[in-house]
């Protein structure tokens, strides 16, 4: 055995396997592997003994079948029914149709995250977005306060600088296409040299592999675009925040002319003070809602979730929520939740207080038999900003971007990992400085999660180290 990997047959009954340990000091203890012998338990022992003729004749279909531990052996007809366990990915597998068809895997767990890369930016980073261009590579585009914003290019293992595009306190991007084309819209969150506010769409030019200007739209105070489709027509909408000091103002929903390639004004709704807007599906409906921050008096404000009927958005259902800054939506197996990230418990009337931002932010389930959203859990957060779902192997987790407590902006963000019954509980403290934003991705050498901060010129890529 110590000249490679063999192959070694048994009865399946007779297989022992060690689970988190190497069998081969065991198996091969000297060069002599005529010694060789198992130490196992003593009450697996009868389960190693050979069977005497009553066992063979109770149990005759274990004549024929094997296992295989090594190198993967052929699967053909000829070989009959037959196990191979790979030690290496913790399967086993039955040859069956001249097949391998995979009986058990080990399931892939997150086990703890660690810092992968220091990404300095132009400066502080509102917002990130993460995204793929065919055939050309992975990117990620930073929304940052001052006059420049950046994309960088994933290129051995890193995140490396691509592209400088002017900005205005830039606040989020997003990346959406039409047919071949690739965008990229920027939020634009201040007024340019003119004193005009526009906010920005991009195109990726395939001949300068260069993101390009393409269409300016008038905006106030942007937050956020979501990009969607709905009935195979393509939209964007805007979080207009405030224009002047006036909060609540409304929010503009655009179409996709498919004659002017252009995108034009379809829908207004009146938010107050919008920081985020998600968009999703339940079945054949489709859905926006919105992160209504601050109506000019209080952060106490509904935010609202609409749904799309008879060509247009119409109100479906409202949330109380206090500074709502972001929404998550995520599917875990046939159920749908909705997570928004609450960020600060203000009034005009009552005295700045430090734990006005020490307050929970909530997980909400739709209800299918009551056709509406009800809350499932609360989180206690730290001026939440931000939710990010991902998922590893089979497990589920939300990762928070807490950004305050009051008095520092040194505070941890926390990941959650969905516990069924017990609905999401902490697993990991990530230590992160004004954090603003997260964003999960996944490349050829593993997955990772990228967040900005608010009050540095530096975010960090972290690698989710699994087993």
């Amino acid at each position: 055995m110590g000249q490679g990997p063999q192959q070694l047959q048994g009865l399946i009954r007779q297989l022992v396997l060690l689970p988190g340990s190497d069998a081969t000091p065991r198996l091969c203890p000297s060069r002599n592997a005529r010694l060789a012998e198992l130490s196992i338990p003593r009450v697996l022992k009868r389960l190693t003994e050979k069977p005497d003729a009553n066992d063979v004749l109770k149990y005759p279909y274990e004549a024929d079948m094997k296992v295989t531990l090594g190198s993967r052996p052929p699967c053909t007809k000829a070989e009959g029914v037959q196990f191979w366990f790979d030690a290496a990915q913790k399967g086993l597998y039955l040859c069956a149709d001249s097949q391998w068809v995979s009986v058990l895997t080990a399931k892939t767990k997150l086990d703890y995250v660690e810092e992968h890369q220091s990404l300095h930016t132009n400066s502080e980073t509102l917002g990130i977005e993460v995204f793929n261009i065919p055939g050309v590579g992975l990117f990620a585009a930073t929304a940052n306060r001052k006059a420049r914003s950046a994309i960088y290019k994933w290129t051995d293992g890193k995140f490396v600088f691509y592209q400088n595009i002017a900005t205005h306190q830039a606040q989020s991007w997003r990346h959406f296409t039409i047919g071949k084309k690739i965008f990229l819209a920027v939020a634009n969150f201040g007024p340019n040299e003119r004193g005009q506010e526009f906010s920005v769409i991009y195109k990726w030019s395939p001949r300068k592999l260069k993101f390009t200007l393409y269409q300016r739209i008038a905006t106030h105070s942007a937050r956020d675009w979501e990009a969607f489709i709905v009935d195979g027509e393509h939209f964007l909408v805007v979080a207009n925040h405030r224009e002047g000091d006036n909060h609540n103002i409304d929010s503009v929903i655009y179409r996709w002319n498919p004659s002017s390639q252009l995108f034009e004004a379809n829908q207004s709704i009146a938010t107050s003070g919008a920081y985020d807007w998600e968009f999703f599906t339940v079945g054949p409906y489709s859905f926006l809602v919105v992160a209504n921050t601050f109506n000019g008096t209080s952060t106490q404000v509904h935010s609202h979730l609409y749904i799309w009927l008879v060509g247009a958005f119409q109100l479906f259902q409202s949330f109380l929520t206090f500074g709502a800054a972001d929404w998550e939506v995520f599917h875990i197996g046939e159920r749908i939740f909705l997570a928004v990230a609450n960020s600060h418990s203000y009034d005009v009337q009552m005295q700045a207080q430090n734990d006005s931002y020490v307050l929970s932010s909530v997980i909400y389930e739709l209800n299918v038999t009551a056709q509406n959203f009800v809350k499932f859990q609360d989180i206690p957060t730290c001026s939440a900003l931000d939710w990010e779902f991902f998922s590893v192997g089979e497990d589920h987790f939300l990762v928070v971007a807490n950004s305050f407590d009051g008095n520092t902006f040194s505070v941890n963000s926390i990941i959650y990992r969905w516990q069924g019954y017990e609905g999401f509980v902490a697993v990991h403290k990530l230590p992160t400085f004004g954090c603003r934003d997260w964003e999960a991705f996944n490349t050829t050498a593993g997955s990772y999660l990228i967040y900005s901060s608010a009050k540095e010129p530096l975010s960090r890529v972290l690698k989710l180290r699994t087993g």
